[in-house]
């Protein structure tokens, strides 16, 4: 059961539930086909019964995804059918966060489970352009690598943003295959990137494939599944779509493609930001055409028989921007005010995660990496510790996550969570806000409990003191 015990400051560590759970929509979630509305219950652990065996892990990220982006988490526009199901067949967390702020550092978290200053590539938002020093050095332990070892087969479809080649890449960072993109905004259709250069990929080899990504993403993720139903051993495959990120091009939108990548060849370095199009309408196209893709992926695993034997997570690489719906947080992707770091967090394991439950902890990307390295039954590296916590005992046997801080820094600001406190600095000014009662911070209590501000800010200074310093 949620554990409702308090922090020194007395405040309960679920304090935010109410609220969290009331304003992402937990009334109901409908499942795809399901008929009917079935209400949401607290999460429980389901009781082990003999040995747990170690799943398939398919980790499916979205792109700039806002925290209320799913019509399961309260958007009032946009219908997700596909990805409502999958919450309905596990359980939706109403306080998912990202390690990050943008794209690289988020995901070199997720991949090597620790905080993104540790290394140099964690500290460029995002990486930009090819170095010999900003990525995932190939000599560091990843997720991949540690399951590989442990006897995994490991394959990545989709954004890869870890560095570039030729120093940097999933295939030298522990996955055995790949397709995909190395960079972060990427045109739909011509498949350039918004650092001018061609770039989709089949392992190092460059591919030409003028379709819409999405579709192409989607048509390799369920070849990757099919494999997997005919190999003998446990498989991690991260998918990571580049939706809804800009530019804004739905399946039909090839004449903006042609016009933003002309732009581009002709030295327009800001035309994949695309700051002169989208609309509302554009972006539930791009939401909506993401939710079927993930529906066929997630239909070719039930098709294979592997649904009950792989654990699912479907998260966003950090907060929404400009046409995503955060409400009713504050700020947006790059900030540290929660609409920048909330993001939906869904996890499904038929028959072993009870369905239809809404959790209230508290997670980060960094748990994730935890907890599915120990439930794939691989040891991390102690030259290189994790920073985040492992879920497996809350998830499959009740137990309680202990008291721990959730910690955020990007050059422009800092966070730190603890319990239902949050200690934020933005434009060189510190402020606390009690997120049980003021999940918009807005009220600032930095003068009225001094005491508690500055406890916070020594231990976010603590954790920053072990990290790389910015340029």
């Amino acid at each position: 059961m949620p554990d409702q015990s308090t922090t020194p400051s007395g405040l309960s560590r679920r304090g935010l539930a109410g609220a969290a759970v009331g304003v992402l929509g937990a009334a109901a979630v409908v499942g795809a086909g399901a008929g009917e509305a079935s209400a949401e219950q607290p999460f429980r652990a389901i009781a082990s019964k003999g040995r747990r065996p170690r799943p398939n892990i398919l980790i499916i990220l979205a792109d700039d995804l806002g925290a209320a982006d799913l019509s399961a988490y309260g958007s009032p526009d946009i219908e997700t059918p596909h990805l409502d199901a999958l919450a309905a067949s596990g359980v939706r967390f109403t306080q998912g966060y990202s390690a990050g702020a943008v794209c690289s550092p988020t995901r070199i978290a997720l991949y090597t489970g620790r905080h993104p200053g540790r290394i140099p590539g964690g500290l460029q938002e995002p990486i930009g352009q090819a170095n010999d020093r900003d990525g995932i050095p190939p000599s560091h332990p990843t997720l991949a690598s540690l399951l590989k070892g442990a006897g995994y087969s490991t394959h990545m479809v989709g954004k890869w943003h870890g560095g570039f080649l030729p120093t940097f890449g999933p295939l030298k960072s522990g996955w055995d295959t790949f397709y995909g993109n190395y960079s972060g905004g990427l045109d739909y259709f011509s498949k350039y990137a918004h650092n001018g250069l061609y770039d989709l990929y089949d392992g190092e080899t460059r591919v030409e494939d003028p379709r819409y990504y999405t579709d192409i993403l989607t048509e390799k993720a369920t070849a990757v599944i099919r494999a997997g139903a005919r190999q003998h051993r446990p498989w991690l495959f991260n998918l990571n779509f580049t939706a809804p990120h800009w530019p804004w091009e739905g399946p039909g939108d090839k004449a903006v493609s042609d016009e933003l990548t002309t732009r581009l060849r002709n030295g327009d370095a800001q035309a994949l930001f695309h700051n002169d199009g989208g609309s509302l309408e554009k972006y539930k196209e791009l939401v909506e055409h993401l939710d079927r893709s993930i529906g066929k992926v997630l239909a070719e695993l039930r098709r294979t028989g592997q649904d009950r034997d792989t654990i699912v997570l479907f998260a966003s690489d950090n907060g929404g921007e400009r046409f995503s719906y955060n409400w009713p947080f504050t700020g947006n992707k790059a900030g540290v005010n929660e609409g920048g770091i909330r993001v939906p967090a869904i996890l499904s394991w038929p028959g072993r995660i009870a369905k239809r439950q809404v959790d209230d902890l508290p997670v980060t990307t960094t748990d994730w990496t935890a907890t599915f390295l120990e439930l794939g039954g691989a040891s991390p590296d102690p030259a290189y510790p994790l920073d985040g916590t492992s879920l497996v005992g809350h998830l499959f046997e009740g137990e309680d996550v202990p008291e721990r801080d959730l910690f955020w820094r990007t050059r422009s600001g800092r966070a730190l969570r603890r319990g239902d406190l949050k200690y934020v600095r933005l434009n060189g000014t510190d402020r606390l806000y009690d997120l049980a009662v003021d999940v918009r911070e807005q009220a600032d209590l930095a003068k009225k409990r001094p005491a508690d501000l500055a406890a916070l800010r020594a231990a976010w200074e603590k954790v920053d003191a072990g990290l790389l310093a910015y340029a």
